[in-house]
């Protein structure tokens, strides 16, 4: 009897051994923690860097710490012009960029960034979203798109020379590298392809005459200091197509439930983020007047005019993607449903009273605050 007892208590001592030197898989295991890099080209300071900080939080804290992001702002792990390849290759898992420092590469999505109107950055976020969610353009397959969002209407910022009419266009030497350039050319203006942080000295030496940019460029490159005219062009609504992508292989990886959480906190970002745009748009317009720049606002008549000679350019862009086997009634029909896009949101915003400093008058603050 004495031996069987102590039989039991050698297999128990073997049996508790052998649990506690394998890996327990069951229900009260501890889960393990998905390590995961984002990588952001903008300043650590900037408030597209800021909104990305509250965006790994919010995952973080809705996985309870299953889920852990390092972030890599100002281009520490991925500069711009690298950053889509870098998610597809891995070494971001999550990046935020846009598709101008990859001309070429995502030509169908290309026309969210032609000459449509758009009024605010609100409303061109909420355009190239649904853009995307209608038609899945499959050079997008690369990666997993988490959301898209712009930045506000591209203005003329002028060093000299006003711009009050289109013929004012003639011979200026403005800073518009790809489709802005031929929105400009078909504006009348001469494009150059100059690098971004290269214009405030192009400017100040007269290399370039002016700029095509929002607002927000006059604080954040310090344009206002070397332009002294905008011409607030935002009937034409060229806006740039900015989106957080990750890499796909991660994705699939990632636990069905771990994904649901990825795509319901995309949903509240892709909102802030279009309502950040809005928000640094002001404070571009305030770090200007501050510095004495005179804002010239177009005329109805002259608006009809601006549009109707920016046309060209979006024809241009048809000609182009037929040109790359695209049916020309596809390519319209993308605009179309663009531009009918844009009429639903700004009718939203107004309706919703977000206000912005370019669109029409109902947009404005002076008229929300009312």
């Amino acid at each position: 009897m004495k031996q069987k007892r102590l039989l039991i208590v050698a297999g128990v001592l073997c049996l508790g051994l052998m649990v506690a030197v394998l890996p327990f898989e069951g229900p009260y295991a501890q889960p393990k923690v998905i390590t995961l890099k984002f990588a952001n080209f903008f300043p650590p300071v900037g408030k597209q860097t800021l909104i990305g900080s509250e965006f790994i939080e919010e995952i973080e804290k809705r996985t309870a710490g299953r889920v852990k992001i390092t972030y890599y702002p100002g281009g520490t792990l991925l500069t711009a012009p690298a950053m889509i390849d870098g998610i597809i290759k891995g070494i971001a898992d999550i990046g935020y960029t846009n598709v101008d420092y990859s001309p070429g590469r995502f030509p169908v999505t290309e026309v969210c960034v032609v000459a449509l109107g758009y009024p605010s950055a609100w409303v061109g976020s909420q355009c190239m979203n649904d853009f995307y969610m209608r038609f899945k353009p499959k050079e997008w397959d690369v990666v997993h798109p988490l959301w898209f969002n712009s930045c506000n209407p591209y203005l003329v910022n002028s060093a000299k020379k006003p711009v009050r009419k289109l013929e004012d266009m003639k011979g200026l030497l403005i800073r518009a590298p790809g489709r802005y350039g031929d929105v400009v050319k078909a504006l009348g203006g001469t494009p150059t392809p100059t690098p971004m942080i290269e214009v405030y000295e192009s400017i100040a030496k007269g290399v370039n005459d002016a700029v095509f940019g929002p607002y927000e460029t006059l604080k954040t490159f310090k344009f206002a200091e070397v332009t002294k005219y905008t011409t607030v062009c935002w009937q034409i609504g060229c806006e740039t197509v900015f989106y957080v992508a990750m890499n796909k292989d991660t994705w699939k990886k990632l636990p069905p439930d771990i994904q649901a959480i990825f795509t319901e906190v995309s949903g509240m970002f892709r909102e802030k983020y279009a309502l950040m745009w809005n928000s640094i748009d002001f404070e571009g317009l305030e770090f200007a007047k501050a510095k004495g720049v005179e804002f010239i606002e177009l005329s109805p008549e002259e608006a009809a005019r601006w549009k109707t000679a920016a046309d060209a350019a979006t024809d241009g862009y048809v000609k182009d993607m037929v040109g790359k086997g695209y049916k020309e009634e596809e390519v319209r029909g993308w605009i179309k449903f663009l531009r009918e896009r844009q009429d639903y949101w700004t009718k939203k915003q107004i309706e919703w009273r977000i206000s912005s400093p370019t669109g029409p008058k109902e947009m404005r603050p002076e008229s929300i605050l009312r």
